[in-house]
């Protein structure tokens, strides 16, 4: 049984590889795009119910992706969770302007991936 459909959008791909093995493991299913031109359009295409968004990466980055995806009324209402290398309170405040609902600084321990998703759709159940 699939818990949840997440869109991992990550130009890393050990990382992918990590995050996405340990997000079936637990029951999801997991969609990957490595740039933020895949993620917004696998987002639109496939309405995931939690989206992973790494936030620096070549081309459209993370931050320009995530509005975009906010900015949009097919896709506005999808939890975006960040995920970066940068740690400092502006960097929680800029997800948090970019309309992420989550933060995750790198590195990552795979099981905090899972606890966010877990998270938001807590989060999400519970406002249905």
């Amino acid at each position: 049984m699939t818990l949840s459909t997440v869109l991992l959008v990550e130009d890393n791909e050990d990382n992918r590889t990590i995050y996405t093995t340990i997000l079936r493991h637990v029951g999801h299913d997991v969609i990957e795009a490595s740039n933020g031109e895949d993620g917004i359009r696998l987002a639109l295409e496939r309405q995931p119910n939690v989206i992973l968004m790494d936030v620096a990466m070549p081309g459209i980055d993370g931050w320009e992706a995530t509005r975009r995806l906010k900015g949009d009324p097919q896709t506005a209402r999808i939890p975006v969770i960040a995920l970066t290398a940068h740690a400092m309170a502006e960097d929680r405040q800029r997800a948090v302007d970019a309309g992420c609902e989550g933060y995750l600084a790198k590195p990552i321990e795979p099981r905090r991936v899972v606890e966010e998703v877990a998270r938001m759709l807590a989060r999400i159940a519970a406002a249905e």
